[in-house]
């Protein structure tokens, strides 16, 4: 399939690597449309990439292998020591499973450039550009008023179908023939593909943050106590925290990244799918989570937790979606936009450039828009699901319904992950192309 225009709402991870497939597949023209006016590079969230999902993406030709990142070979599962027994000379906790963990660690802005860098000097990229609507207009062959003889043939024997689909936003209406929406979990373009489908609130909620590592050197200890290439996860009744140190924005910089699991706070309000950004936490709100990290953390994690500065600080509900379908007319959804999947399953960037992927190879063999959008369809949906559903099994076993983490050593541990997995693997994403 070559030619045509796309527009991508959306400039995110799953928007660039979306923009990059369609100009890689000869569309003349692709403008990605992103709300935000300002630069994404700044996001300072953290993410992992299993090591084998990298490696596909890198062969693909969708990253570069020299993207920076941070190597981690272990997931150290530690806990709060019993009364009596202390949490050790370092503050770190009871280990309860020293676990091989094969993954990058990544700073969400990094990994966004690095998709930027690849993406064709072609597309064009509109900051500020709020996308407020979006449709089809009238499919080929249906009466359009103008005259229109339906599809003719294309030189190379495919059919030019009529139709396409049109944005608005505050500049005004423009059609194209495909619009792509990469515009996360509160898509506007999900609502006119499948209106019925909306994230559902998972029941907990997620804080998160990251500072420059150098902060460490606050902490009794220092940096000494967590080597480089662990990433932690303390546990507690309730929930966890997840720790693991990314790159920074600069080359040579490292920072630390977490992730807190935790109950719904009262104050919270959940009429529709949201979130806190960074900067947004009022000081009541922050000393909250610091009281739940003192609480129920080891001393050391505790502390890490607590040096994170406010405006570094932010919180997201846990929500779950899979969407029933990805494509209406020549409408087409992808990344968040069609499936949030719980962040236990460490596979949002690697689904978000997978869905991207899978439409560049089903452009590649498509004869029509038609054909593109079904095979497209087809291919990530169930994909989709499937993640949806592994997510929810980890929340459910790591935090909903988790065990009584004072009665856990490693073999408890070892039985109790596997059986996460039953009927299928899928930690860290599936393989490239897998859709069994």
């Amino acid at each position: 399939m070559r030619g045509g225009s796309v527009a991508v709402v959306g400039g995110s991870i799953a928007g660039s690597a979306f923009a990059g497939a369609a100009a890689r597949l000869g569309a003349e023209r692709v403008v990605v449309l992103e709300r935000s006016p300002g630069h994404l590079e700044d996001r300072g969230v953290g993410l992992c990439t299993h090591n084998d999902r990298f490696d596909e993406l890198v062969r693909a030709g969708h990253l570069d292998a020299d993207t920076r990142r941070h190597r981690l070979t272990v997931r150290r599962w530690v806990a709060r020591g019993a009364a009596g027994e202390g949490d050790g000379p370092d503050g770190c906790g009871r280990l309860l499973w020293a676990q091989p963990f094969p993954f990058h660690s990544h700073h969400w802005g990094v990994l966004w450039q690095a998709l930027r860098e690849r993406m064709p000097e072609q597309v064009e990229f509109r900051l500020g550009a709020t996308v407020t609507a979006v449709g089809n207009e009238p499919r080929g062959g249906e009466p359009d008023g103008g005259g229109s003889e339906g599809p003719q043939a294309e030189p190379d024997g495919t059919r030019a179908e009529a139709g396409g689909a049109w944005v608005e936003t505050d500049g005004g209406r423009e059609t194209y023939d495909l619009v792509i929406g990469a515009d996360g979990y509160r898509s506007v373009v999900r609502e006119a593909v499948c209106p019925q489908a909306e994230p559902e609130y998972a029941g907990y909620v997620c804080w998160r943050g990251s500072y420059d590592a150098a902060l460490l050197a606050e902490l009794p200890g220092g940096a000494a106590p967590w080597p480089e290439e662990q990433c932690i996860t303390a546990c507690y009744p309730g929930g966890q925290v997840v720790i693991y140190r990314i790159p920074g924005v600069a080359p040579g910089r490292t920072q630390v990244n977490w992730v807190f699991y935790a109950p719904t706070p009262a104050w919270l309000r959940l009429d529709g799918p949201t979130s806190i950004p960074a900067g947004s936490l009022t000081d009541p709100q922050v000393d909250e989570l610091r009281r739940l990290a003192e609480r129920y953390l080891p001393p050391y994690w505790a502390g890490l937790v607590t040096l994170t500065p406010r405006e570094r600080t932010f919180l997201q509900p846990v929500y779950d979606l899979a969407a029933p379908a990805r494509t209406a007319g020549r409408l087409l959804i992808g990344g968040d936009a069609a499936t949030v999947v719980r962040p236990h399953n460490t596979s949002g960037a690697v689904k978000a450039i997978q869905d991207a992927h899978a439409f560049e190879l089903a452009g590649r063999e498509a004869g029509s828009w038609a054909a593109l959008l079904a095979a497209y369809d087809r291919e990530r949906t169930a994909a989709g699901r499937e993640l949806v559903e592994l997510g929810r099994t980890l929340g459910r076993a790591q935090v909903t319904a988790a065990p009584d983490w004072s009665g856990m050593d490693e073999p408890a541990m070892t039985a109790w992950w596997h059986h996460q997995f039953t009927g299928g693997g899928g930690f860290g994403g599936h393989a490239l192309g897998r859709t069994d």
